[in-house]
């Protein structure tokens, strides 16, 4: 009878044995599952990054054009073992464009490839450290549950230090002028630096899937209560490009200006402000030319007094874009 109970007893061990180990194979199979597809996933990542440098090497004189061009191609047919050095050195080339000199919409481009490249960088790290720590346990070793399936490795790519990279930011202005050929503009300063004070003229960011007219359109109405058809803005008729901070981030901005003429004693309402702007805008007022210039405030863009002449003197008329600072 105790022999009967000893085999009883052996047999549902070796069932709870069992149903151990092969749950304990199934979870370590999960987590090589898992691992290989953060691999596909950072592997195209990585593919797409190469692919936007070879575009922004375009833009660039012929040496580091050449320098960038030739580095992405090497890591686009570098083998597993020697992948790590070379994206690092293409890490490290793109490191030193000049997103500035850069049209916008291509800035924008590479700095997404950058953050899904470090989203699936990370994404296959975690992946690779929790099959490991599976593969390293006692269990799984002594009975060899991994099986023939390779070790995965880390694959070590250098991140851009935080705020090293400038956020795209595209954006649509007004300059309102009135009957007087004064420019409405609005008083603000940095919320980072409370020091840091200017002035501005109206308008934002664009939204994602939004035009500069419309961008410029919504902006005006949010922070001078003025609601007007699209068709009445005439332009745009400035761009600036400028490298700025704000609020402790970096951004790599855009500005398009749009044009409109008011009535003098237009009413002025900012009831549309929002949180933000209710943060860092203080004030706003109309300045001449002329004010401007005798003042001398601080205030963006700095060329602001001499076009402002320029369009008291003549009407606007469809042309080349002119480039401010």
């Amino acid at each position: 009878m105790t022999g009967a109970w000893l085999l009883v007893g052996g047999l549902v061990l070796l069932v709870v044995l069992g149903s151990y180990l092969l749950g304990t194979a199934n979870r370590l199979d999960r987590l090589h599952v898992r691992t290989d597809a953060a691999w596909a996933a950072l592997d195209a990542a990585l593919a797409r990054r190469a692919v936007v440098a070879r575009a922004v090497s375009g833009c660039l004189a012929p040496d580091p054009a050449d320098q960038l061009r030739v580095l992405a191609e090497r890591a686009e047919r570098a083998d597993r073992a020697d992948r790590e050095a070379a994206e690092n050195a293409l890490t490290r080339q793109i490191a030193l464009v000049d997103r500035r000199e850069l049209p916008l919409a291509l800035a924008a481009e590479l700095t997404d490839a950058e953050h899904r490249l470090l989203i699936a960088r990370r994404v296959h790290g975690d992946a690779v450290r929790d099959t490991l720590a599976q593969r390293r346990r006692r269990v799984v070793r002594w009975f060899k549950l991994a099986g023939f399936a390779p070790s995965p490795g880390y694959l070590d790519i250098a991140e851009p230090e935080p705020g090293a990279v400038p956020r795209p930011r595209p954006s649509a202005r007004v300059v309102l002028v009135d009957d007087d050929g004064r420019v409405l503009l609005f008083h603000g300063h940095d919320p980072a630096d409370p020091a840091e004070r200017f002035w501005f003229t109206a308008g934002g960011g664009v939204e994602p899937g939004e035009d500069l007219r419309a961008a410029a359109v919504r902006e005006l109405a949010e922070e001078t209560g003025l609601v007007v058809a699209p068709e009445r803005l005439q332009g745009p008729i400035w761009r600036r490009r400028v490298a700025f901070t704000h609020d402790g981030v970096a951004y790599d901005g855009e500005e398009w200006f749009f044009l409109l003429r008011v009535g003098g004693g237009e009413p002025i309402s900012t009831a549309g402000f929002t949180e933000g702007e209710t943060r860092f805008i203080d004030g706003h007022r109309w300045w001449s030319a002329a004010e401007l210039s005798a003042e001398r405030p601080t205030h963006y863009p700095v060329e602001l007094a001499d076009r402002l002449r320029e369009l008291a003197e003549q009407d606007w008329r469809p042309g080349p874009l002119r480039v401010v600072r």
